[in-house]
C-alpha cells in the first residue's frame, strides 16, 4: 500500500496530536478492570524456552537456542536455559499463581522439539501428553490458554538439515507441526499465535547475529561464522509469512468451523516519534515503521511489502507470486502487539550506518534512538533498550486503526524489567513501584485509545508472570510479577505489583 508524502505527514501529525492529548487527559486518570469493555481479556505471557527447562526430558529434541546458549560468550551472564524456571515440572503451582492474581488467560508456547524432536517425522507422544495436561490444568482453574506455536526455539535438526528459516522447505515442516497442534489441542485452545516477533528473530538472528542461530556478515564477520546480513533477514521473514499463511489456510478449511478458534501473529512494535518536525525526519519515521512493522503486517493486510521496502531493498527483497499474495493477504484473525517502548527517529543523511554495516538495518535510511539532544525520551528500565514512554501505546493503537482499518488487536506483551541485583534483599526486590506505575500508565493510555479513540483492542498480556531466562541477557533481567529466587530452589514470591493487579482486576 503506497503512502504519499502528504499521507505520511498527516499520519504523523495525527499521532503527535494524540500524544499531546494523552499527556493532558489520560495519564492521571484512575483506572480499574471495570473501565475496560466487557469481555476484555487480561493475562500474563511466557515462552517455552524461557520457562520450561527439562531440556533433556521426555524425548525433547535440541533447539537452535540450546546450541546458542551453550556457545561461550553468547549469553551475558554465561547461563543457559537447561532449567530456566522449571515450569515443565511446576506448572500446577504456577497456574495457581495465575488464579491468585485473578488473570483470565495465559499465553505460553508449545516447544516444537517436544512434539517433533527432529522437527519432522515421528510425533513424540510424551510431549503431546505434557501439553494436554498443561492445557487441562489451566482450564480447570478458569484460565484461558493462548498458544504460540513458534517462539524462536527452532529444532536444531532443521537448522542442520537445510538452514531452517532460510529454506522454503521449512514451510512444509512448520505447517505439519502447526496442524498437529490444531488436531491435538484445538478442541480446547481457541486462540492461536503462529509466530512471536518474526522481525526480532530475523534481525537478531540473521542480521546482527546476537540471537540464535547467530548468523551475520556485518563488520567483516567479526561476530559470526556465516551469514549475509543484507539478504538473509528478508528471506527468513518471507518464509515465515508463507508458513503462517499456509497454516492459517489449513486451519480455516479443516478446523475453524468445528473448533471455533482464531489465529493471529505477535509483532514486536516500538513506536517512533520524529526527532524534529522536518519533512526528512517525518518521512524517515514512517520508513522506520515500514521496516519494522509494515514489513510483516502490510503483506498480511494488503498482500505485499511496503513500497518503501521494495524501492530501497530492491532485488534482495523476495517477491510474492500472485497466488502467494492472495494466500498471505487477510490471513490474520487478530493482530498481536508486543509493545514496550518508544524511540525517536531521524533521517540517516550521512548513510554512515550503511557504510559500516551493509545490512537490513541500514536499508530504512532511518536512525532510531531513545535520546534527543542527549536527553532520554523517558525513564529507563533495566534493559539497555527499554525506556518508559506510556503515550507511545496510544499512538501505536491509533496508527494501526488508521493504516490497517482497525483490526482486532491483542497486546500480547507489555512490561518492564528490574536488574537482578545480588546486593538487594528479596524483601527490597519485591517493592516494584516502578513496575506498578509502568502498567498503570500504559493501561491508562491503552484505555484512552479504546474509549476515546475507538481502537479495537481486545486484550492485554503482561510480560511476564515470573522472572525468567531472558535470552542473551540470561538471568540478569527480571520482568516478572513474581520474583524467582534462583539461589533457593526457584521459589516464587509475589512482588508488590501482584497485589496491585489483584486490586485492579477485582475492581469494577
Amino acid at each position: 500500500m503506497e503512502v504519499s508524502r502528504q499521507g505520511i505527514v498527516l499520519v504523523m501529525a495525527v499521532a503527535l496530536w494524540i500524544q499531546i492529548m494523552s499527556a493532558r487527559s489520560a495519564v492521571e486518570a484512575t483506572i480499574s478492570r471495570g473501565s475496560f469493555p466487557k469481555g476484555f481479556v487480561f493475562g500474563t505471557a511466557s515462552s517455552a524456552f524461557q520457562y520450561e527447562g527439562a531440556v533433556n526430558e521426555d524425548g525433547r529434541g535440541l533447539t537452535v537456542w540450546d546450541s546458542f546458549a551453550h556457545t561461550f560468550g553468547k549469553v551475558s551472564d554465561f547461563s543457559n536455559a537447561d532449567v530456566a524456571v522449571d515450569q515443565y515440572h511446576r506448572y500446577e503451582e504456577d497456574i495457581q499463581l495465575m488464579k491468585d492474581l485473578g488473570m483470565d488467560a495465559y499465553r505460553f508456547s508449545i516447544a516444537w522439539s517436544r512434539i517433533f524432536p527432529n522437527g519432522s517425522g515421528e510425533i513424540k507422544e510424551a510431549g503431546v501428553d505434557h501439553y494436554n495436561k498443561f492445557i487441562d490444568a489451566l482450564l480447570a482453574k478458569g484460565i484461558e490458554p493462548y498458544v504460540t506455536l513458534y517462539h524462536w526455539d527452532l529444532p536444531q535438526a532443521l537448522e542442520d538439515k537445510y538452514l531452517g528459516w532460510l529454506s522454503p522447505k521449512i514451510i512444509k515442516d512448520f505447517v505439519t507441526f502447526a496442524e498437529t497442534c490444531f488436531e491435538k489441542f484445538g478442541d480446547r485452545v481457541k486462540h492461536w499465535i503462529t509466530f512471536n516477533e518474526p522481525h526480532t528473530f530475523a534481525i537478531q538472528g540473521y542480521d546482527v547475529g546476537l540471537q540464535a542461530p547467530g548468523r551475520c556478515s556485518i563488520l567483516l564477520r567479526l561476530f559470526c561464522r556465516a551469514g549475509n546480513s543484507a539478504s538473509e533477514p528478508y528471506i527468513v521473514a518471507h518464509n515465515v509469512l508463507l508458513s503462517h499463511a499456509t497454516a492459517v489456510d489449513i486451519y480455516r478449511k479443516k478446523y475453524q468451523r468445528k473448533q471455533q478458534g482464531s489465529v493471529g501473529m505477535s509483532f514486536d512494535v516500538m513506536w517512533f516519534e520524529p526527532a524534529t518536525n522536518s519533512t526528512e525526519d517525518i518521512e524517515a519515521t514512517q520508513r522506520a515503521q515500514d521496516f519494522q512493522f509494515g514489513w510483516l503486517l502490510d503483506p498480511l493486510t494488503f498482500g505485499d511489502y511496503p513500497s518503501s521496502m521494495k524501492t530501497r531493498v530492491g532485488s534482495r527483497l523476495p517477491k510474492f507470486s500472485q497466488s502467494e499474495s492472495a494466500l498471505v493477504k487477510g490471513s490474520l484473525d487478530f493482530v498481536g502487539i508486543n509493545h514496550y517502548t518508544t524511540y525517536y527517529a531521524k533521517a540517516n543523511i550521512s548513510n554512515a550506518i550503511g557504510v559500516l554495516f551493509n545490512d537490513s538495518l541500514a536499508d530504512s535510511g532511518a536512525i532510531t534512538l531513545p535520546f534527543k539532544d542527549l536527553k532520554p525520551i523517558g525513564d529507563k528500565a533495566n534493559s539497555i533498550w527499554l525506556y518508559i514512554v506510556p503515550r507511545g501505546i496510544r499512538s501505536l493503537m491509533n496508527y494501526i486503526k488508521t493504516k490497517y482499518e482497525n483490526p482486532p488487536v491483542i497486546i500480547t506483551e507489555n512490561g518492564m524489567d528490574d536488574p537482578n541485583n545480588p546486593l538487594i534483599s528479596i524483601r527490597d526486590a519485591l517493592k516494584d513501584r516502578k513496575r506498578i506505575k509502568y502498567h498503570n500508565d500504559y493501561l491508562t493510555n491503552l484505555l484512552a485509545a479504546i474509549k476515546e479513540d475507538g481502537c479495537n483492542v481486545k486484550g492485554y498480556f503482561v510480560w511476564s508472570l515470573l522472572d525468567n531466562w531472558e535470552w542473551a541477557a540470561g538471568y540478569t533481567s527480571r520482568f516478572g510479577l513474581y520474583f524467582v529466587d534462583y539461589k533457593d530452589k526457584l521459589k516464587r514470591y509475589p512482588k508488590d505489583s501482584v497485589q496491585w493487579f489483584k486490586n485492579f482486576l477485582a475492581s469494577k
